[in-house]
């Protein structure tokens, strides 16, 4: 299995980890106001911080997923080897 797939998802997996102990331990309301966007938002900590961490996630992932077109069926293909 390949080591960078193994690293990123226990990264993922380690900041999940810290989502549930926030969620867990952060029974606060906290104030969200982002005028031009939403009105002014009230909520608890922890699903803030949930929706942050998804929105965030989301975003890098829509980044990380693009631009891997080909650039030509030549370059990407080894020549042929001829056979004798």
């Amino acid at each position: 299995m390949n080591f960078k797939l193994i690293f990123k998802t226990l990264v993922i997996l380690a900041v999940l980890a810290l989502l549930v102990i926030m969620g867990l331990n952060n029974h606060q309301s906290a104030t969200l106001s982002m005028p031009p966007i939403l009105p002014r938002q009230s909520q608890p900590a922890a699903l803030m911080y949930f929706a942050f961490f998804a929105l965030g996630f989301l975003a890098g992932s829509v980044v990380m997923a693009g631009g891997g077109g080909k650039k030509g069926a030549s370059s990407s293909s080894k020549p042929a080897k001829a056979q004798s």
